[in-house]
């Protein structure tokens, strides 16, 4: 199966970039998908709000069904070393390349973590069943 590429364009500006932090709930199971992915970055549909969020280890991008290959806002800077444990909240930087971009983060993050769960439940059902093998013992 030959990879799957696509290309996206960063404006050329920031409109804002503010710190924020992410549910561990959501970070934990993006890393977990980008782990198992075995290119490097996973495309999560957000179908309820018609957008596809690409996930690298350095950002998390988010990009408008209506405007394809055109970065709306990213996740950047993630900090998962500055929690106390797996389920303190992650900070990162918020940076909006669009003027729709704050209305757009009203819904994000909960639509983002719907999509996500459901990208995992197809991936586990996806998995093969393990198979156990007995080895005998000859004495």
């Amino acid at each position: 199966m030959q990879p799957f590429q696509e290309t996206f364009f960063r404006p050329d500006s920031e409109l804002l970039r503010t710190a924020r932090t992410l549910p561990a709930a959501i970070y934990n199971l993006a890393h977990t998908l980008l782990v198992q992915s075995q290119t490097g970055c996973v495309f999560v549909p957000i179908r309820a709000m018609q957008y596809m969020a690409v996930l690298d280890t350095a950002e998390f991008i988010f990009v408008d069904r209506e405007r394809p290959g055109v970065i709306e806002l990213a996740w950047q800077s993630f900090h998962p070393g500055g929690r106390t444990a797996l389920e303190d909240p992650v900070p990162f930087d918020l940076v909006y390349y669009d003027v729709r971009a704050a209305q757009t983060m009203q819904r994000l993050v909960t639509e983002f973590h719907k999509a996500l769960m459901l990208l995992a439940e197809r991936r586990v059902a996806d998995v093969p069943p393990a198979k156990i093998l007995s080895f005998s013992r000859k004495y």
